[in-house]
Formats: C-alpha cells, sequence, structure tokens
C-alpha cells in the first residue's frame, strides 16, 4: 500500500487511482516509481479530484492514451447502438437511421468524449447547423436518434448527465388530409393509358385503402375469394424488401367494394396464371426470413415484373397520369385518404368499420390522419336532420 494518497506502486511503475462516473479508475502514470513521481501523481490525483467535484475533469485530456477515452467517444456509443438498430429494424427503417447518424451525427459530435458533450453546444447546432438547412419534422428525428444515442451512454455510465434533456424541435401544424373527390377519382381512372396493369392498381388503391407498400406486395395467394372480393392484407414490400407488416392488428382480411373487386377482377388476365416465384420475405422480429412462392397481382406494365418500389411507380406512371387527368398532383399514397374520407363522407359506416379495414388499432388514427368531409360527396345531413326535426 503506497503512503501517497490515490497512488498505488506495482513492481517500479506507478498508477493512480480515482472515482468517476461511479467508477473506480484506474490509469497508469509515466516514469518510476521515485519519491519524486509518486509525490507528483499524489498531486495529479488531487488535482482530478477537484476537477471532478466542480464538473470540469476531462478524462482525455489526462489520459489521451487510455482505452477508456477510445470506449467513450459519442462515436464508439453512435456503433454500439447501430449494432442494436441493426438487429431490430426493417432494413429499410435501419437504412434511414443509419444515414442521419452517419450524415449529421457522427461528422459533427463522434470524436468527442461523450461526458464532454454539452447540452448548450447541442442548442447551437441545431439552430445553427441544423435548423436552417433541414425541415423540423427532420430535425427532430436526427434529435431523438441523439436522444437514443446518450440513453445508451447513460446505461453504461448511470450517474452522467444527458445533454439532450430539455432539446426541443416544434413542428408546424401537419396538413390536412388532401384526399381526391370524386370527380378527381373519375378523372384518374377515366383518361385513357396505355398502362392498364396501373389503372387497375390506382383502382384498387382507392377504393381498398391499403397502403402503397401493400399493394405492390399483394399476391394471388392472399386472394381469399376474388368473386367474392375477399383479400388477406399481410406483407408490404419497400425498395424491394418484402417483410411481414410491421404489427398483427396491420394483417388484416378485407372485403372488397365493388370497384376494388372488379380491379382484381380485371387485373387477373394479366397475371393470376403466371408462375410463382421465390421470394424472401423477412418476418417481424425482423432476423427470420421465409421464402413465398408468390405470384404478385399487380405488375409494372413497362417490364413485365412486379413494381420494385413505390417510386418506380410514382416517377413511371402516376405522375404523368395525374398531369394527363388534369388532376392536382398528390402521391398515390393520397389514395388511403380518399378511401378513409369517402368512406366518412357516406355517414353509412361506423369509424370502427373504416379502421379495421385499414388496419388500424383505434378510430384516432382515422379522425386525425385519414379522414376527410368532402361536402359535395356527402348526403345532406341538414336536410336530413330538418325532416327528422319536422322543422
Amino acid at each position: 500500500m503506497s503512503k501517497y494518497e490515490g497512488v498505488e506502486v506495482r513492481g517500479n511503475s506507478v498508477r493512480v487511482y480515482f472515482r468517476y462516473q461511479g467508477e473506480l479508475c484506474r490509469e497508469p502514470v509515466p516514469g518510476a516509481a521515485t519519491p519524486q513521481n509518486l509525490a507528483h501523481a499524489e498531486r495529479l490525483v488531487g488535482l482530478i479530484n477537484h476537477e471532478i467535484r466542480h464538473g470540469t475533469f476531462s478524462y482525455a485530456r489526462h489520459f489521451p492514451e487510455s482505452p477508456r477515452v477510445a470506449s467513450n467517444t459519442l462515436g464508439h456509443y453512435i456503433d454500439l447502438w447501430l449494432g442494436i438498430k441493426r438487429n431490430e429494424l426493417a432494413p429499410s427503417g435501419f437504412r434511414v437511421y443509419k444515414g442521419r447518424a452517419e450524415r449529421y451525427i457522427r461528422p459533427r459530435w463522434g470524436a468527442f468524449q461523450a461526458d464532454r458533450i454539452d447540452h448548450l453546444d447541442l442548442q447551437v447546432w441545431v439552430q445553427t447547423e441544423l435548423m436552417p438547412v433541414l425541415h423540423n419534422k427532420t430535425v427532430r428525428e436526427i434529435v431523438g436518434l441523439l436522444r437514443q444515442i446518450f440513453l445508451l451512454y447513460r446505461m453504461r455510465n448511470r450517474v452522467a448527465h444527458d445533454p439532450t434533456e430539455g432539446l426541443r424541435v416544434l413542428l408546424p401544424d401537419p396538413d390536412d388530409p388532401d384526399p381526391f373527390d370524386r370527380r378527381e377519382i373519375a378523372a384518374i381512372l377515366g383518361t385513357p393509358t396505355e398502362r392498364g396493369q396501373e389503372r387497375n392498381l390506382a383502382q384498387f388503391m382507392i377504393w381498398a385503402g391499403p397502403r402503397v407498400s401493400e399493394a405492390i406486395a399483394l399476391a394471388w395467394e392472399d386472394v381469399v375469394d376474388l368473386e367474392a372480393g375477399i383479400v388477406r392484407l399481410q406483407r408490404s414490400q419497400v425498395r424491394g424488401h418484402y417483410k411481414a407488416t410491421k404489427t398483427r392488428r396491420s394483417v388484416r382480411e378485407v372485403k372488397l367494394l365493388r370497384p376494388a373487386r372488379e380491379a382484381l377482377q380485371a387485373q387477373a388476365p394479366y397475371t393470376r396464371d403466371l408462375p410463382p416465384v421465390a421470394v424472401p420475405v423477412t418476418e417481424r422480429d425482423n432476423k427470420t426470413v421465409r421464402v413465398r412462392q408468390l405470384r404478385f397481382v399487380f405488375h409494372n406494365s413497362s417490364t413485365g415484373a412486379a413494381h420494385t418500389s413505390s417510386d418506380m411507380l410514382l416517377k413511371g406512371w402516376w405522375r404523368p397520369h395525374l398531369k394527363a387527368a388534369g388532376v392536382r398532383y398528390r402521391g398515390p399514397n393520397n389514395c388511403r385518404h380518399t378511401f378513409a374520407s369517402q368512406s366518412l363522407s357516406t355517414g353509412a359506416v361506423p369509424l370502427e368499420w373504416i379502421a379495421d379495414q385499414m388496419g388500424h388499432t383505434s378510430t384516432d388514427m382515422i379522425r386525425k390522419h385519414y379522414g376527410k368531409w368532402i361536402s359535395e360527396d356527402g348526403p345532406d345531413f341538414a336536410g336530413i336532420l330538418e325532416h327528422a326535426l319536422q322543422l
């Protein structure tokens, strides 16, 4: 036992020890165990403890070669976090997370010691570097990812502070749903096109309400009864990758309205008798992959193969077709909004039925995000009420 406080001698070498962030740390001091070097080590321990008490201690400044320094950089925790997310997320979701971490977080903060990143520094970064060039929603998502990384850091260093605490990025009020009205629906489906399969797909999406990713992943093996119009929606496709729907609730068997049923019947001659293809489908755990033999319902008329992404549908047919139809442009995801709005506008079905058809667990999503009352397409409820009240 050394008589010098916070100093230990091992053979002819010297180490200092101190407690930092709840852990006992030991670091070597250059030089032999001479009285002068031992006294220097004791003064170093006193300085370190003083800095720790006053919140100014920098591990990297005192011990730049320490393994603790390399494992304490934010970049180290970014790597750990990405390793976890790789196993938790679908490939498409992981690409988004990794892209934002590598593009925005690592270049600015990766080399910093995690405990030296200050809340005010993050505020300046958000306000001067991110906000001027990115949408508020994107900035908020980046801050959310940084918060997850610091949560991982704090699990390793339980008494460490979280510099993301209090960071707030306000969002503007979301845009109202912007569905197509009946006149626009008629124009979209009635405008001549040489690409009949895409027209069938549009009619199916408008009158069945699936997500675009679900519609392009629909296979004839999912059609329970073509004549009755019963289909099972159980997978999606994003950027060429097929996966089970996000939640069990999203797997649903739906009874199609007549126009959606007719769209499938019109599509049958194109693809129903084609041979099945082997398709790897990632299960909901984002790890298990099962190969399914599938015959996809909707094909790209130009390539003769299943749609590889919603972007190809958007650029290859949807955008120019809306222009030809004289319909103000909105993305194909608005077909889903349209189904909800048209269903609501009739006043004939309960919200629970619409939510079930669209794979939602509650009616809140229908009210807040998908449903928009289209007065010209709905019944005259004022007149109905006047008659009922004998006014």
